[in-house]
C-alpha cells in the first residue's frame, strides 16, 4: 500500500462514557465510518469515510458524538494552503477531474449582504401587513406594449400565457435522478399547496407527478432526456435549459449507478448506463436556432404555455439576454456562479460566472434601456437564501426567484457535498431505497410550506417597512436600495447609491 498523503478533514469523537453501543451510528452512516467491535463490545470510527453530514450525530440518543474538523495542518503558506495541496495530491494519486456538489464555497463578496433596505418614515408612511392589503402575487410572462380597448371601453384581453404564483419564489430545477422520488415529491406537493412551481430539471417527469401539473415546469436540456408530447403539455411552462451558475458551458452527467429502474423509464435511456448532456444544444448555435425551438415547444403546446430560457450569468449576460427576449421567449432565467448541483467540476464551479446580483441588475439595465423590458419577465437563482434576499433581488429588477438550496436545507440537507456520491444519508441526493425512505415526503413538503409561509410574512414585513403594498411596486425600485462598503463601479452596475447619500 502506497503512502497516505491526505489527512482525514474532519474527525469523529465518540464519548464512550456516553456511548451505549446501540449501533444507531453504524446503520445510519451510508459511508461506513462507524464499526461495532464484537470482541471488545464497542464502537470505533473511520475518519477518513465521514463527509460531516451530522445524520450520526443527530440521532445519538446519548449526544455520545460530535464531528469536528480536524486540527491537522500543513505548514503556513499563504500562496499553498492544505485545501490546494489536497486537491494536487488527489489528482496525482487518480488522474481524473475533481467533482464537487452544491454551490461554490470560496470567499467571493456577497453582494447581497452588501445591500442594506430603506424605510419609510413620516412624510413617506410604512403600512402595517397585518391590517393592510400587501399584494405578494406575481404574473409572469411577456407582458403587451400597451393597453387595448374595444369601441365600447371594455380591456381587450391580449396576454400571451402567464404563470400567476401567489408569492415571487419558485424551487428551481433538481433532476429526478440527482435527487430522490421523495425529495420530488416533497417539492411538488409544497409547491401545488404554496401556489408556486417546481422544476422538473432535465431527468423528465415521473408518471406519479403529473398531477402536479398546474405547478411544475418542464425543462428541456441539451440530453432531451424524458422529452416528448405528453411532458411538453403536462407543466404550466416550458424551461429551455442552456446553462446553469454552477457549470457554465459544462454539461450534465448522472452516473449510471444512479440510473435505476424508475429513472431509466421516465429519461428514456437504457437502465445503468450514464445520463450525459452535451454541453451545448447541438441545434442551437445561435439565437436565431434558439428562436426555432422556441417556437417549436409554443407549437407543439398549441401556444398555452410560456417558455422560459435558462442561462448561466457569465460576462456577457445582458446581450445574451437581450437577444432571447427577441427570441420570442416569454421569461429569462438567469443562474448565478453559487447556484448548487449535483456534481460539477470543482475548477468550474468554483472559478467561472458570476455574482447573480450583477448579473441581474445589468440584465434589468440594458432591457429597460433597450425598451424591451416588458417583452419578457426575469427569474433569478443562485444561492438565494433568506426573505431579504428575495426583496433585494426584486428590487434590483427581479420578477421572482427560483430557490434549490435552501429548498433541500429545509428538507434536511446538511451541505455535506457529496451529492455526487449517490450516499445522501438524508435520503434527498441518492437513488438508494434504504436511504431515500429517510425522507418523508409527508413531512418534507410541510417543512417547505412553512419555511416559504415564514418566508412570505417577512417579505411583507420588509415592503410595509418601505412604504410598499405590492411587489409590482418593489419590482427594478432601486432607490430603496443602498450600498455598504462597494467601489463606484460596484455600485454603478448595481445602480444603487451607497448608504448615506
Amino acid at each position: 500500500m502506497g503512502v497516505q498523503y491526505i489527512y482525514p478533514e474532519y474527525e469523529i469523537v465518540r464519548n464512550q462514557e456516553r456511548c451505549i453501543v446501540c449501533r444507531v451510528c453504524e446503520r445510519q452512516c451510508a459511508n461506513e465510518a462507524h464499526e461495532y467491535l464484537k470482541d471488545s463490545n464497542k464502537m470505533v470510527s473511520d475518519d477518513a469515510k465521514c463527509v460531516n453530514c451530522h445524520r450520526c450525530v443527530a440521532l445519538c440518543p446519548t449526544r455520545a458524538l460530535k464531528i469536528v474538523k480536524s486540527p491537522h495542518t500543513f505548514k503556513e503558506n499563504s500562496n499553498w494552503s492544505g485545501k490546494a495541496i489536497n486537491e494536487i495530491y488527489k489528482q496525482a494519486e487518480s488522474g481524473g477531474v475533481l467533482l464537487s456538489s452544491m454551490g461554490n464555497p470560496e470567499n467571493y463578496p456577497v453582494y447581497f449582504d452588501k445591500i442594506l433596505l430603506n424605510a419609510s418614515q413620516v412624510t413617506n408612511p410604512s403600512i402595517d401587513p397585518l391590517r393592510e392589503p400587501m399584494e405578494t402575487r406575481v404574473f409572469l410572462g411577456a407582458k403587451p406594449e400597451k393597453i387595448e380597448r374595444d369601441e365600447k371601453g371594455r380591456l381587450i384581453r391580449n396576454l400571451p400565457p402567464q404563470i400567476q404564483l401567489s408569492m415571487p419564489i419558485m424551487f428551481s430545477a433538481m433532476s429526478y435522478g440527482s435527487i430522490s422520488y421523495n425529495a420530488h415529491e416533497s417539492l411538488a406537493r409544497a409547491a401545488a399547496e404554496l401556489g408556486i412551481l417546481y422544476n422538473t430539471g432535465e431527468g423528465g417527469l415521473h408518471e406519479d407527478f403529473y398531477k402536479y401539473g398546474k405547478h411544475t415546469i418542464v425543462q428541456v436540456a441539451s440530453g432531451r432526456f424524458g422529452v416528448h408530447k405528453a411532458y411538453l403539455n403536462s407543466g404550466a411552462a416550458i424551461e429551455i435549459k442552456m446553462g446553469q451558475g454552477a457549470k457554465p458551458g459544462i454539461g450534465g452527467h448522472l452516473p449510471g449507478e444512479k440510473i435505476g429502474r424508475d429513472i431509466s423509464r421516465t429519461r428514456m435511456i437504457p437502465e445503468g448506463t450514464d445520463a450525459i448532456s452535451p454541453a451545448p444544444h447541438h441545434d442551437i448555435y445561435s439565437i436565431e436556432d434558439l428562436r426555432q425551438l422556441v417556437y417549436s415547444l409554443k407549437e407543439a403546446t398549441n401556444y398555452e404555455k410560456p417558455v422560459i430560457v435558462k442561462i448561466a450569468a457569465v460576462h456577457n449576460v445582458a446581450a445574451i439576454a437581450s437577444g432571447i427576449a427577441r427570441s420570442g421567449a416569454d421569461m429569462i432565467a438567469i443562474d448565478g456562479f453559487r447556484g448548487g448541483t449535483g456534481a460539477a467540476p470543482t475548477r468550474i464551479r468554483d472559478h467561472v460566472g458570476l455574482p447573480i446580483e450583477l448579473a441581474l441588475a445589468s440584465v434589468d439595465k440594458r432591457l429597460r434601456d433597450e425598451g424591451i423590458r416588458n417583452r419578457v419577465s426575469i427569474i433569478v437563482g443562485g444561492s438565494i437564501r433568506s426573505s431579504a434576499d428575495v426583496v433585494k433581488a426584486v428590487a434590483l429588477g427581479a420578477d421572482a426567484v427560483y430557490i434549490g438550496t435552501a429548498a433541500l436545507i429545509a428538507l434536511g440537507c446538511h451541505l455535506c457535498r457529496s451529492c455526487h456520491t449517490g450516499k445522501c444519508n438524508w435520503g434527498i441526493a441518492t437513488q438508494r431505497e434504504d436511504l431515500v425512505k429517510r425522507l418523508n415526503p409527508n413531512i418534507g413538503y410541510k417543512r417547505l410550506v412553512n419555511l416559504l409561509t415564514a418566508w412570505q410574512h417577512e417579505i411583507k414585513e420588509m415592503m410595509g417597512g418601505m412604504g410598499i403594498n405590492s411587489i409590482e411596486a418593489l419590482k427594478g425600485n432601486r432607490l430603496m436600495l443602498r450600498g455598504v462598503g462597494l467601489n463606484e463601479k460596484e455600485l454603478e452596475i448595481l445602480g444603487i447609491k451607497h448608504a448615506g447619500e
